[in-house]
């Protein structure tokens, strides 16, 4: 190998300059863009580094020359030296500027995390990943996000899509209420039933409706009943705390006798001594009325007492006789009527979401009675104000009870674990003696609720505008504040009870949860359009049913189908915003559409039916 002599006068050749160093440009929404590239593409840098210093060194070093050549002097070390760290310098900083230009796509609430070592990235199949950069959001939402601002300023000034706050319908066909008719005498003579319904105030109301039914169908007197304390809800409230008890005992006087409490002689009595209480164990889930008839009705006509302990959906909805389906409908659309301390301030929030202008209709008479009169309290001829409420089931209990993964790493599920080995411990059982569905499959099949990051891509995708007032309803969000930082930055115009009220009005209601979630279920029902972001949620179905009851297809329901929407978000990396954007508004479209109660399905949720609803033909 020939030496170069740095002691030889004579000049030596130039080195050729290296090739320029292309790096894609920055702005460009495409998947080759080192912008939107995903946390494994940028994995892909250290091994570009690596080609480039694998030129350089081959640039370093001379070729072997033959015996006999004559040896070319070389440049001075101290020169080849500076070369070497000039271009090393280059390499550095488009390294820089491509990991910068990628970092700034994370968000920005939880950047701070990244140097967790106790943190697991997943990849969009689900699989932990461990590597340097672990980040506790996929890359994929945020690439998506990105786009979604661009085109939500895009949108400003341009109309609104027509359908957007419209319910699309048949104009040959329209329904009226009309469970309010009833063709039969009241009864009561075979005892008693006693209901003790569990869950939050929703999974309630349906249990009181439910026993309305059965005591008709058994033909027994039905005593008000309790609640149940939760352990996640964590709310003492009784029936008389958020429904009006005199109205619910008058208004079915004509179809089941209500009473406040046992007779005094039978309240000395053991139930569980005589076998007079049920629990959910006993009763299947959506029971047949025979299984009622042939199990309950024996034991009630021998101890007069029959104590139904959770109630929780243990009534079938098919096959059920006509006027006992109408009882239900009966139950839930006209005798639960909220007490006035929650009518008030429910009214009190819906006039300041609509700006103090009133939208007198069916739906809010119900809701609020008299207190939807009230006048504006400024005296002014306010401009009327549509707002879309949006139900964010994403509370820590909804995301423990999913099993799904949501990006928070391995602190998200060892704190979802602690939470289900609490308040689901047989979910925690059965994850540690059964082969459970993985994240990724349970996502892939739609179970999974939607992220707040996936509800506000979906709502910006199907065309509302950045300046739309929307109310979120729902307890704390998981993840807090920077799991809302996505929602808050494209929308906002957020709006919650906590922030729309004042200290003072909000008070009465604080510690009580149920109270709180009748307020976010009157705001809701009434809002111009309502989206639901978890299809299984009660809430949502009840707001859903009542809107479709009272609305007179004038109040829309957006509800996701989870399904589609995941195999949509599944090409995060490489879809476009319109193609997104059709896609999206496609699915919706198909599921916004309201049809005639399918068979077996909720009739508090799909009221729309012969037994509920009066069809009228055009």
């Amino acid at each position: 190998m020939a030496s170069c002599d740095a002691s030889s006068s004579s000049s030596p050749p130039p080195l050729a300059p290296p090739p320029p160093l292309l790096l894609p440009p920055p702005a460009s929404p495409t998947p080759s863009s080192s912008s939107f590239e995903s946390p494994s593409s940028s994995r892909l840098l250290p091994s570009r580094l690596g080609s480039l210093w694998g030129s350089l060194r081959r640039e370093r070093v001379p070729a072997p020359k033959r015996s006999g050549a004559k040896k070319k002097k070389g440049p001075p070390p101290r020169r080849r030296t500076r070369g070497v760290l000039a271009w090393a310098g280059v390499v550095a900083f488009f390294f820089l500027m491509n990991w910068w230009m990628f970092s700034r796509l994370q968000d920005p609430a939880l950047r701070h995390r990244r140097n967790d070592p106790g943190l697991l990235n997943k990849d969009q199949d689900g699989r932990s990943v461990k590597g340097k950069g672990r980040r506790a959001h996929r890359v994929m939402l945020t690439r998506l996000l990105a786009l979604a601002a661009h085109a939500l300023a895009e949108a400003e000034s341009q109309p609104e899509p027509q359908d957007l706050w419209q319910e699309p319908f048949d104009s040959a066909v329209s329904w009226t209420p009309c469970a309010d008719k009833r063709s039969w005498e009241p009864s009561g003579l075979n005892g008693y039933i006693l209901v003790s319904a569990n869950g939050g105030i929703n999974q309630q109301r349906v249990a009181i409706c439910n026993a309305v039914a059965v005591s008709r169908l058994l033909n027994a007197t039905l005593v008000i009943p309790k609640f149940q304390y939760n352990s996640v809800w964590r709310d003492k409230s009784q029936f008389s705390d958020i429904y009006q008890e005199e109205h619910f005992i008058d208004y079915l006087k004509a179809d089941i006798r209500i009473v406040n409490a046992l007779p005094v002689e039978l309240q000395s009595l053991d139930l569980e001594a005589i076998g007079s209480i049920v629990t959910d164990v006993e009763v299947m889930k959506e029971s047949k009325p025979s299984f009622y008839v042939k199990k309950i009705l024996p034991v009630l006509l021998k101890n007069r007492v029959v104590h139904f302990v959770g109630f929780g959906n243990r009534l079938a909805f098919d096959p059920i006789p006509f006027e006992l389906q109408r009882l239900r409908c009966r139950c839930n659309f006209h005798a639960l009527r909220f007490v006035d301390k929650i009518r008030e301030t429910g009214a009190l929030l819906v006039k300041r979401m609509q700006n103090y202008c009133t939208h007198s209709n069916p739906l809010e008479h119900n809701l609020l009675g008299r207190f939807i009169e009230k006048v504006n309290p400024d005296g002014k001829n306010n401009v009327s104000s549509r707002y879309l409420a949006v139900h964010l089931r994403f509370e820590i209990d909804m995301a423990a009870y999913s099993m799904c993964y949501f990006g928070g790493g391995k602190d998200e599920e060892e704190e979802l674990e602690a939470y289900r080995s609490i308040h689901f411990p047989v979910l925690t059982l059965l994850r540690k003696t059964t082969k459970v569905p993985s994240a990724a499959f349970l996502r892939s099949e739609g179970k999974c609720p939607l992220t707040p990051e996936e509800a506000v891509l979906m709502l910006a995708a199907l065309g509302f505008k950045r300046s739309t007032s929307v109310y979120i309803a729902g307890a704390e969000i998981y993840g807090g504040k920077s799991r809302m930082a996505a929602i808050t930055r494209l929308y906002p115009n957020l709006i919650t009870k906590e922030s729309l009220l004042s200290s003072a009005e909000i008070e009465p209601f604080r510690n009580y949860s149920s109270q709180l979630a009748a307020l976010d279920f009157i705001v809701c029902a009434a809002a111009d359009a309502f989206a639901m972001t978890d299809s299984g949620s009660q809430l949502s179905s009840l707001v859903s049913g009542h809107r479709m009851y009272y609305g007179g297809r004038k109040l829309p329901t957006i509800r996701p189908n989870k399904r589609r929407l995941a195999s949509i978000f599944l090409k995060n990396s490489t879809i476009e915003w319109k193609e997104f954007e059709e896609r999206v508004r496609k699915t919706i479209k198909q599921t916004k559409q309201v049809h005639e109660r399918p068979v077996a399905r909720s009739i508090y949720r799909h009221p729309r039916c012969p037994e509920c609803m009066c069809k009228i033909e055009q």
